[in-house]
């Protein structure tokens, strides 16, 4: 007999008397385990057979809405980018279909068992997690020299796209108070906050159209993020002001200042300088988890300081040289998973907690364009004055303009405190959510026809002085 026979024959063996030994000891376990008893549940805790026989698993939900979502967003991502428009716009309808808007309506069903209720806060975790680290990367692909150059006319700008439409607002809620809030919330509250909610830009929906369109490193680019930076961490401050003043805590606006504040010294004086001497480092495991780390407890920062934890990440991802070796490698290593995965879930999850069609008077559709027109009016109109005065040509002025009129998921945010606060009925909430959602689809039509002639010249060879 072959020795290789032979050890196969005795391999069978060993096996057959491992087993037999595993079940018998299973068993003999068994036998032991069935007369022992467990101290009692506590009151409250759920059951064995309602944890493992439950009728809804989250993980597996969120499994397949990922998946679904993924499949919907890059089809319709494909879709845009064949007519020239960048795939954010699809995802951001993808969540519409799969919201109550669509699905919703007619196979309530299907989108119950897709998204069943006790699943959102889970997936909206993930969705928060995927957008701080896109704007990390959004930070790290920033040009700081370029926008120190353009200090004076970034800062002008963002200025004024704050005060121009935050005062509109507070004129408008003269005629909405009366007909579209109730007597419970004081005029003083409503009217801050619908002067907020005019003031917002969609930071990151608008980093994505920049990236999308290959305009994240223009001058323009740099300005309209480094604009839309400066107006969103205003926006949070004011929404500080105005839910510290709902609350009748006039202190906790100030401290929210103060540590903002003390958060942007000790970034600048600190960590800039490691940020500084780490660049050059390649983005090894440790390294990349070292920077990752960085991200999270910077985001903890601002998200404890009350201006949202996207901030936090932006800021530190902006400290990283965007030209250096490690910037260089994080982008390589992260960008695909964060952009393929995560994001479409932050978007279509926006979408899907979006219910358009809420309108049902002749008079709230009047009342929607004038708040429409409003806000472009504060927004788009404020920006495009505001950066000719500097001395950037009409087409250029109107382009950054019309980026600092995207407000999309920012504002939706900001909506839904508003809405949880009872400061917006539900029906001015729907048309704060339709003004939001149409003035980022304009975006892309009005940035495409003004693109073809000036708006990746650069700003940097203007004189910022006077309007040339």
């Amino acid at each position: 007999m072959k020795p290789s026979v032979t050890r196969s024959g005795t391999t069978l063996i060993v096996y057959a008397v491992m087993v037999l030994v595993a079940a018998g000891t299973y068993l003999g376990v068994r036998s032991l385990g069935e007369g022992l008893v467990a101290p009692t549940l506590a009151p409250g805790v759920p059951s064995f057979e309602q944890s493992a026989h439950g009728p809804q698993n989250p993980l597996l939900h969120i499994l397949l809405v990922l998946a679904v979502v993924m499949v919907l967003s890059r089809l319709l991502g494909a879709v845009f980018r064949r007519i020239h428009q960048p795939p954010v716009i699809g995802e951001i309808i993808a969540g519409i279909m799969l919201g109550p808007s669509l699905l919703g309506q007619f196979a309530p069903s299907v989108s119950a068992y897709l998204l069943p209720p006790a699943l959102g806060s889970h997936l909206a975790m993930i969705a928060q997690v995927g957008i701080v680290l896109f704007m990390f990367l959004v930070g790290v692909d920033l040009d700081t020299s370029v926008l120190r150059k353009q200090a004076r006319t970034t800062a002008m700008v963002s200025h004024v796209s704050i005060v121009v439409p935050f005062s509109l607002g507070l004129i408008a809620a003269l005629s909405l108070y009366p007909r579209l809030s109730t007597s419970d919330v004081p005029f003083t509250t409503f009217a801050l906050f619908i002067g907020v909610s005019m003031s917002i830009t969609a930071f990151p929906v608008l980093a994505r159209i920049l990236s999308d369109r290959g305009l994240s490193r223009t001058d323009l680019g740099v300005m309209a993020i480094s604009c839309a930076a400066i107006d969103d961490v205003t926006a949070w401050c004011l929404l500080a002001v105005v839910v510290a003043i709902a609350k009748s805590e006039g202190a906790r606006a100030l401290i929210t200042v103060a540590f903002t504040i003390g958060y942007l010294v000790a970034m600048l004086l600190v960590v800039a300088p490691i940020a500084k001497k780490w660049a050059d480092n390649r983005a090894t495991p440790a390294v990349t988890a070292m920077v990752i780390i960085g991200v999270l407890l910077s985001s903890i920062a601002t998200e404890a300081i009350g201006i949202h934890a996207l901030f936090g990440a932006f800021l530190l991802g902006a400290l990283i040289p965007h030209d250096s070796r490690l910037a260089t490698e994080l982008q390589a290593k992260m960008r695909d998973l964060v952009s393929l995965l995560f994001l479409p879930a932050f978007f279509a999850l926006t979408g899907m907690r979006t219910e358009i069609g809420l309108l049902s008077e002749v008079d709230h559709w009047v009342m929607f364009g004038a708040i429409l027109a409003i806000a472009c009016a504060g927004k788009l109109g404020g920006s495009t004055i505001a950066a000719r005065f500097a001395g950037l040509s009409w087409r250029t002025s109107l382009s950054l303009g019309v980026l600092m009129n995207t407000r999309g998921l920012i504002q939706l945010i900001v909506l839904d405190i508003g809405l949880q606060m009872r400061i917006l009925t539900p029906a001015l909430f729907t048309m704060m959510v339709l003004m939001a959602l149409v003035t980022t689809f304009a975006t892309t039509p009005l940035l495409a026809y003004l693109e073809p002639a000036d708006v990746k010249v650069s700003v940097a060879s203007l004189d910022p002085g006077t309007p040339g």
